[in-house]
């Protein structure tokens, strides 16, 4: 039998995740695994979590959330025989999204009782690992903004991309790449994107050939543009068509060497962090064993779209279940409270009978 460790942050989207908890209750094969259910108290605290579950031999770790506490419980799993399993509940979901992991609970959860493993790279910028996606420039400065923002989702995401885009300076980039052979770039960006996976999240693809299992980094070079390019632009992030756009470079490297003027911030998986002018980009090969099929990537349009009806045709299953329950609960405690009730009155009754005798 497989000891997995389910990994959650109770404050985002609670009730959503109780949800998910019921199904993994109910929907778990309990004759292959065993399992436990740990909640987050802190930032960071799901390292933390998924080291101690390293330790004491678990065999999977699952990560309920988005690519935060993806990373947060993968970093603690690089280079183990612990792999990794998700529960896509983010407001992005890029990773899940890439490995094609369903995003409805109930199928994720079937998928972690199939527990194909399979071997996948992973990065690494500045010595912060990352699974998805890391980068310099508008998308770190967006991230940063984002993780101020009290409001999550792609809504929100959206809105402090139109709200500051405009008034973005792009810097000047002096990059070395490595692979077969060097390379070396000076040039002024809007963005540098690597890419491990294809996607920052919510279908939107930054590196739309990447993939986690060929050693190596994908690295898109948005150049500067006017407010004209703006839709065309979006119409290839969300199409998976950025090599068609004359305002992107893209590359293939091992690793890269990144050099800017000043010091400022980068991401990994959507997360900011300050970073000296030098920056330092890797892949690492098969160094993280996940539960995901073994198809990765871009959807098509009909996959999208089947796959999106699937996801709601499940959270309905799963809303409708969670009412039964529900109104189960609130059935069982009324009948309970009526016999109490009845029960006091027939005491009641009995009492101020035998007085009337006396």
């Amino acid at each position: 039998m497989k000891k997995i460790v389910f990994i959650y942050n109770p404050i985002s989207g609670i009730s959503g995740k109780r949800m998910i908890i019921s199904q993994i209750e109910s929907r778990l094969d309990h004759s292959l695994f065993s399992y436990t259910i740990r909640k987050t108290e802190y930032q960071g605290h799901a390292t933390g979590l998924a080291r101690e579950a390293v330790n004491e031999g678990a065999d999977i770790v699952c990560a309920i959330g988005g690519d935060g506490t993806v990373n947060e419980v993968g970093r603690a799993l690089i280079n183990t025989n612990t792999a990794l399993a998700i529960i896509p509940s983010g407001s992005g979901n890029g990773l899940a999204r890439h490995l094609h992991i369903p995003l409805d609970p109930i199928s994720a959860i079937e998928l972690i009782n199939e527990c194909t493993i399979r071997k996948m790279d992973y990065g690494i910028i500045n010595l912060h690992p990352f699974f998805c996606t890391c980068g310099v420039g508008f998308d770190a400065f967006i991230s940063e903004k984002f993780a101020k923002s009290k409001v999550r989702g792609p809504i929100a995401y959206v809105e402090n991309v139109l709200r500051n885009g405009l008034n973005y300076s792009p810097e000047t980039y002096d990059i070395d790449m490595v692979s077969e052979t060097e390379e070396r770039i000076v040039q002024k960006a809007f963005l540098i994107a690597c890419g491990n996976a294809s996607q920052y999240g919510n279908n939107f693809y930054i590196t739309p050939q990447a993939s986690v299992r060929d050693g190596l980094l994908d690295v898109t070079i948005i150049h500067p543009f006017t407010i004209i390019d703006v839709p065309q632009m979006a119409i290839h992030l969300m199409g998976g068509t950025l090599d068609d756009d004359s305002h992107m470079s893209t590359y293939r490297c091992k690793s890269l060497s990144i050099h800017r003027e000043n010091p400022g911030v980068i991401h990994y998986d959507g997360d900011p962090a300050e970073a000296a002018s030098d920056i330092e980009i890797a892949i690492v090969p098969k160094g993280l064993l996940c539960i995901c099929p073994k198809e990765e990537g871009v959807f098509d349009v009909a996959e999208t779209v089947q796959n999106a009806i699937v996801e709601q045709l499940r959270l309905a299953q799963m809303r409708s279940e969670e009412l039964i329950k529900i109104n189960r609960r609130n059935n069982r405690r009324l009948r309970e409270q009526t016999l109490k009730t009845n029960k006091k009155i027939r005491e009641e009754t009995q009492k101020l009978l035998k007085k009337i005798k006396k």
